[in-house]
């Protein structure tokens, strides 16, 4: 979701930017890992370039809460039923730090678990 907006992907972002404008305006808290925002970077990097793609985070920081990404978050990851690795780590982070929902387009290689896993859509929807 974050991803979308920020690179302007092609697909339906509106959901995404409403999300984004609720963080904004205080309304729900914002969280991300500290892993999405090095891949962040990296492709924001190659896009505009390092400076940009630096003071593009740091204004997406001040919006954002960022969690870690800790040891045992990449060993369950590691030791999962996770199709995509880095899938894992998001969400075993975001249970380490009791995230209430995970938002994202990709929701299929998401497993079934702890927390819901939900379409900026249908967390729109609901809220």
């Amino acid at each position: 979701m974050i991803l979308d907006v920020s690179i302007e992907r092609s697909v339906d972002i509106t959901d995404s930017r409403k999300i984004l404008c609720l963080v904004e305006d205080n309304i729900v808290k914002g969280f991300t890992s500290s892993l999405v925002f090095a891949n962040l970077y990296y492709i924001k990097r190659k896009l505009i370039g390092h400076d940009k793609a630096i003071n593009y985070l740091k204004d997406l920081k001040i919006l954002l809460n960022i969690i870690n990404v800790s040891s045992s978050a990449v060993e369950n990851a590691l030791n999962s039923t996770f199709n995509d690795f880095e899938d894992a780590i998001q969400y075993f982070s975001a249970l380490e730090n009791d995230i209430d929902y995970i938002i994202t387009r990709n929701v299929k290689d998401y497993i079934k678990l702890q927390i819901p896993i939900l379409t900026p859509t249908e967390f729109c929807k609901n809220n």
